[in-house]
Parts: C-alpha cells; structure tokens; sequence
C-alpha cells in the first residue's frame, strides 16, 4: 500500500488515535471480550489492523445497536465503524466495499407448507424480523407480499415468532441454527435470501479516508487476512467477501 497522506490522518486519527466502533449485537463478528472489557473478534481485529497501518493507537467501542454505531461515524464522534452496509445507511455515512458477507435465511415450522425460500413472499404470510438489522432493511425494500411483524431485538424476534404462531424468522443462519437447536419442531430453509455485508463506514466528508479504507479492504481480503481471522475466532456462516464487491 501507498503512504498514508496526512489528509487520511487528519480525517481518520487527528490526535494521534483511532477512535472506532463496532456493533456488539453480531455474534459472528463480536465474539468476546478482554479481560478489560474490550470487543474482541474480527471486526475489533479489522479495526486493529487497520490502526496498525496508521501507526497510531486504538480507542475501541462496542455499542449495543446499529443505530449507535452509525451516529458514532456520522457524527464524526469515531473515524471508522463496522457495520452492515445498506442504502438507508447509505446516506449518512460512506461505506468501503464489504469485508465479509453474512447468509441470511429463514427458519419456519417443521409441518409448515413452505419448502422453499421463494415461498416466503406471498400474500398471508407473517415474518417475524429485528426492526432495522441488516438483513431487516433489505426485507423492508424487497418483500412484496409478505408481511413483516417487528421486535425491537433479535432475542425478541426470536420469541415473537413463538409467541405469535408467525410463518416464518428472519435472521442470519447461524443465529437461527442455535435458536432451532433450542427449540423442537423447526427448519431452516436452504440458501439465502440476501447476502448481508458487513463493510467499514466513515463520515461522508472523508473522501480522501474512504479510498485508504477500501485499499485496506481489498487487501485484508487478498492477503487472507479475513478468511484467518474467520479460521481463528471458528466462525460459521460467513465467508471473506469478493474483492471489488459491490455495496447493495
């Protein structure tokens, strides 16, 4: 990689340290913490490296929504987070290109007529989703018939869809697979119905920030950084993106 300009320096560490943030939510992406309470896991260690290029320290943040996460480089209050790319994020913050991409299914009941991904939207059908997670954004703009019922977290999703007898859960294969193991009488549809990808965002405003970060990006991804970090927090249902993937 080039030397890093002192405008990428200025925008992302202007004192000196790299404030970043990450969403605790992700399971697969926030594994754990220290022993001094710091996230720990592939997002934290892609924000590591990413201080490491810039030869500065690292002041880390773990916040318990998306939304916090978002505001955090909206704001300008950190210079990088990791996030869920999308469009509706889109307009507050800039996004690279993606990291990693995350399977995104449905689980339903065992007896339940729906053998298939592509039987889920149709008109009568309820799915229970997490208001505003990722995946949640992507059902809000795509689905045409269905119906989606909204928790205010993925635990909440998760007994909503008990609860209210819905069709259908949304949710990242790997959550759904444990919450199946859990409870008796469910399946998990084949496939995906989206690709959520995961990306590092900054104040729009740093456009000179933004091509450093998805130079770093593509060479995470080739160096097999990414796919090593996945090998070594042993994660499952997600894979190192494409380079040059595009952000939907």
């Amino acid at each position: 990689m080039n030397s890093i300009s002192a405008e990428v320096r200025a925008q992302l560490a202007p004192h000196g340290v790299l404030s970043a943030a990450v969403y605790l939510g992700n399971f697969l992406l926030v594994t754990g913490r220290t022993v001094l309470g710091e996230p720990t896991g592939i997002a934290p260690d892609i924000c590591r490296a990413i201080a490491k290029r810039l030869n500065v320290s690292l002041e880390l943040t773990g916040y318990e929504t998306q939304i916090e996460v978002v505001e955090a480089a909206a704001s300008g209050k950190c210079g990088i987070v990791l996030v869920g790319s999308d469009p509706a994020r889109a307009q507050k913050v800039t996004f690279t290109p993606a990291y990693v991409e995350l399977e995104a299914t449905y689980l339903v009941p065992a007896n339940s007529p729906i053998q298939d991904i592509s039987q889920v939207d149709q008109p009568g059908v309820r799915i229970a989703s997490f208001f505003k997670s990722a995946y949640d954004l992507w059902l809000q703009r795509n689905l045409k018939h269905a119906t989606l019922v909204h928790a205010d977290s993925l635990d909440a999703s998760n007994m909503l869809f008990i609860s209210e007898h819905l069709d259908a859960l949304a949710g990242l294969k790997t959550g759904l697979v444990t919450f199946a193991e859990k409870v008796p009488g469910l399946r998990i549809l084949d496939g995906q119905f989206t690709g959520i990808q995961q990306a590092i965002a900054t104040k729009k405003a740093n456009i000179e920030a933004v091509e450093f970060l998805s130079a770093c990006v593509e060479d995470f991804i080739r160096s097999g950084l990414v796919t090593d970090l996945i090998r070594q927090y042993e994660v499952q249902g997600l894979s190192a993106a494409s380079i040059h993937q595009k952000v939907n």
